[in-house]
């Protein structure tokens, strides 16, 4: 995959149309993965840089309040020398802003199209309990079937808090454990006592099927989609 670097619009050479080569050829390859409905990793990846360009245009502490894990000291201190250079030169600066207003334009219309199929896939995810699901849901297991159903996939799962700016989020980890094929015997309650049997740690796990009738890429688009959703799930049955 074609990357950015995180300050791509201000390394080297500020010129228009050499950043906006740099920035063409980034995106005609995003494109080609959203045309194979392939999302991950760039749709977040361009999300990132969208932000970082509106943050730097609008002076936002240059972009160490958004991305303070992302950017080093030494990219955060490049950007703010270049600002304060910037300021003195109008000449640059117009270039600057015309490759950002550029750019952001640009982006913003692939981001449009990815979002798109990601509440495409989104709307079309089934999620719900397999048995009783115990008071400590924070680990277990969820099972991922897609198209006809017949495979599925068997991931264990653990959710963690983080905080940013105040406010508290939860991330979620995941682990492939295999894939059974669904039929008579291999019902979701069998599976469920199977791992079980297998993982003894877990005597009483929070188990859920995240069903879809898409064929669509597992790893680039429908696993990380179902991950979020599970959160989103697993957060507002707690509410």
């Amino acid at each position: 995959m074609k990357t950015l670097s995180d300050t791509w619009f201000a390394d080297g050479y500020i010129d228009f149309e050499l950043k906006k080569y740099t920035l063409l050829a980034y995106l005609q390859e995003i494109h080609q993965h959203f045309s194979e409905n392939k999302l991950y990793p760039q749709l977040s990846d361009i999300i990132f840089h969208y932000n970082n360009l509106v943050a730097f245009r609008e002076n936002k502490k240059y972009l160490q309040e958004q991305f303070p894990k992302k950017l080093t000291g030494v990219q955060i201190e490049k950007l703010q020398v270049l600002y304060e250079l910037l300021i003195e030169d109008d000449e640059l600066m117009q270039e600057l802003e015309d490759i950002i207003n550029y750019a952001t334009q640009e982006m913003k219309g692939a981001i449009s199209n990815g979002t798109e199929i990601y509440e495409f896939v989104e709307e079309k995810l089934v999620i719900f309990p397999v048995g009783l699901i115990p008071l400590d849901n924070h680990e277990g297991y969820f099972f991922l079937s897609e198209g006809s159903y017949s495979n599925t996939r068997v991931y264990q799962y653990r959710l963690s808090f983080f905080e940013k700016h105040d406010e508290r989020y939860r991330s979620i980890r995941t682990e492939y454990i295999d894939t059974w094929t669904r039929n008579m015997v291999n019902t979701y309650e069998n599976i469920k006592a199977e791992l079980i049997r297998l993982k003894s740690e877990m005597p009483n796990p929070a188990v859920y099927s995240i069903e879809t009738e898409l064929k669509f890429p597992v790893d680039e688009t429908l696993l990380p989609i179902a991950k979020r959703s599970l959160v989103r799930y697993i957060s507002n049955q707690a509410a």
